[in-house]
């Protein structure tokens, strides 16, 4: 679940709901008097809106992946803001322009059939924009392929894809060549589930299989999560770096991957496992000079170090004729020596 980003993906499932809200006025559900006759609103700021909202959000969530596995650049709280204001942006507009055009050339209401009238012309443009969006989503979905394994999502992808291909199909034909599908009882009650299923299906491929292991095999599943990570070694294979106070999902990773960036895993080598820390106490200094290193920090005390590297000893020169009682000498400067 860590590694879902739920952000977008609850704000895609929150589309889907004003999306069906939508369709009830689209397929003709409700009866279209009163407040349900304002066609564009239901229509255009509803039903081609917020499928468009739902397109826009699946593309930021791939491309927050391609951002940080691809590019190498991290998906912090400023790119999601960019994202999310470029996604408003752009369908805003798209409504603004076609809520100014005359409801001759969009869409008007017929108050004898008691019926939105969707002009051809707009029927086409609407769904032009959805193939051409939903081609830009199929390239990130094709550029992820070879992630590391554990954000790996290229076989729900393929899932994601066949159904999208599979819905824009449907619509497309159903608009174009049964454009008077709302007189048909079965074709609107057709049209509307095949939205909502294939709308839902998006979502669950991404979700489903991490909700119910969380919910029935929790600790199993954490463990392998875990495991797979570890084996990844995103820090130094993708060169991600961990931000624990970051404030998006794939920027913090949820803290859990910050233990990785400091320690590389090996479960299939001879020891259970190769620690490499990238902490660094003695800051740019010798690790192996500890003397210098503990002067640098704290008093320096040579009875706190083995007998082997205290420099308060006095070591017999090499090829001279030493006695014992060449150990036995004053203190130097109020040391104590052996």
């Amino acid at each position: 679940m860590r590694a879902k980003n739920l952000t977008w993906t609850t704000l895609i499932y929150f589309s889907t709901v004003l999306w069906f809200v939508g369709d009830l006025v689209t397929n003709n559900h409700v009866r279209l008097v009163g407040v349900w006759s304002e066609c564009k609103l239901w229509i255009l700021w509803f039903r081609v809106f917020f499928v468009y909202v739902f397109a826009s959000m699946t593309i930021v969530r791939f491309y927050a992946l391609d951002r940080v596995f691809n590019q190498k650049k991290p998906f912090t709280k400023r790119s999601s803001f960019i994202a999310g204001l470029i996604v408003i942006s752009f369908n805003v507009t798209y409504a603004l322009i076609n809520q100014l055009i005359s409801d001759r050339l969009t869409l008007e209401y017929d108050s004898t059939l008691e019926l939105c009238n969707i002009t051809m012309p707009f029927r086409i443009s609407a769904l032009t924009i959805q193939w051409i969006m939903w081609a830009g989503c199929s390239v990130l979905m094709f550029r992820l392929r070879n992630i590391q394994s554990s954000f790996n999502e290229f076989r729900e992808s393929i899932l994601i894809f066949l159904v999208i291909i599979a819905l824009l199909t449907e619509t497309t034909v159903t608009n174009l060549h049964f454009k008077y599908y709302i007189f048909v009882k079965w074709r609107r009650i057709e049209k509307t589930c095949v939205d909502v299923v294939a709308a839902t299906l998006v979502i669950w491929i991404f979700i489903g299989y991490p909700v119910y292991m969380s919910i029935f095999h929790r600790k199993q599943y954490e463990q392998k999560w875990l495991e797979k990570l570890a084996q990844d070694a995103p820090g130094n294979t993708y060169n991600v770096t961990s931000n624990p106070k970051g404030t998006t999902a794939y920027e913090k990773m949820d803290d859990i991957d910050s233990g990785f960036n400091n320690s590389q895993f090996n479960y299939h080598g001879t020891g259970m496992m190769d620690m490499s820390y990238s902490h660094r106490p003695f800051g740019d200094a010798d690790p192996l000079n500890i003397e210098s290193g503990l002067s640098t920090h704290a008093p320096f005390n040579d009875n706190l170090l083995p007998a082997a590297l205290r420099s308060n000893i006095n070591r017999p020169e090499m090829n001279t004729p030493t006695t014992f009682n060449s150990y036995l000498d004053q203190p130097h400067e109020g040391r104590h020596v052996l």
